[in-house]
């Protein structure tokens, strides 16, 4: 499935040298033993009224990803459904603020928030992500944490030039001018998902349009309640 539109300029290829290294976190720990609750998540989900996943929103920046994120979240909440918003600057500011934008650096973030977001759909809760995610093989390895159906892998689809357009936060600016290195779209590759469960074009819809083609997917699914 290609990310850009026909009329935008295709980047070249990029070396993805490094990212596999880090595919798979160390164990360091020992001695340890899973020490389980007597509270199951079908208990959790009965108690919330509804199922938990996650809503993995993946796409460059300035795609929609945030502002989808937060209007999803307040939809999800006007619905009594019990969701939360993992968003990739707000988690670098905490648990990932050790991180950079390296190839290894980006595919322990990712691992990181995977782990995050399996305990927020253990709870019965619906995680939403809003991260670059730029790694085919680091978002599968979360979809591999997860129950089958649990991953909802979103394609916030925009093209490029569109995004620069947008730049709200001034980053592409600082790519092009060689002030931001390793900056996905411009000096780092994106790898879209090639099948994902849903695929939000923000060029041509609304936030709003792609909040309710989330709803309606989650609906259908069976994960939160049909209006």
């Amino acid at each position: 499935m290609p990310l850009f539109g026909r009329s935008v300029k295709r980047l070249p290829p990029l070396p993805l040298t490094g990212k596999s290294d880090a595919a798979v976190a160390e164990q360091k720990a020992t001695n340890i033993v899973w020490h389980a609750g007597t509270v199951t998540r079908e208990e959790r989900e009965r108690l919330n009224g509804h199922h938990g996943c996650i809503v993995w929103l993946t796409g460059l920046s300035g795609s929609g990803k945030s502002t989808i994120a937060v209007a999803l979240e307040k939809a999800l909440w006007e619905r009594g459904v019990r969701g939360y918003i993992l968003d990739g600057d707000n988690i670098r500011h905490g648990l990932n603020k050790n991180l950079g934008f390296s190839p290894a650096d980006r595919t322990e973030n990712i691992r990181r928030i995977g782990e995050v977001a399996k305990l927020f759909t253990d709870a019965g809760l619906v995680a939403v992500t809003a991260f670059i995610s730029p790694y085919r093989a680091d978002r599968d390895q979360v979809r591999a944490l997860m129950k089958p159906g649990d991953f909802i892998e979103v394609l916030v689809d925009c093209p490029l030039d569109v995004c620069e357009q947008r730049d709200v936060k001034g980053l592409y600016q600082k790519a092009r001018a060689g002030q931001i290195p390793e900056f996905t779209g411009i000096s780092a590759p994106y790898e879209a998902p090639l099948s994902p469960e849903l695929t939000l074009r923000t060029a041509t819809q609304s936030p709003e349009q792609s909040v309710a083609q989330v709803l309606g997917y989650l609906a259908t699914r069976g994960i939160i309640p049909a209006r």
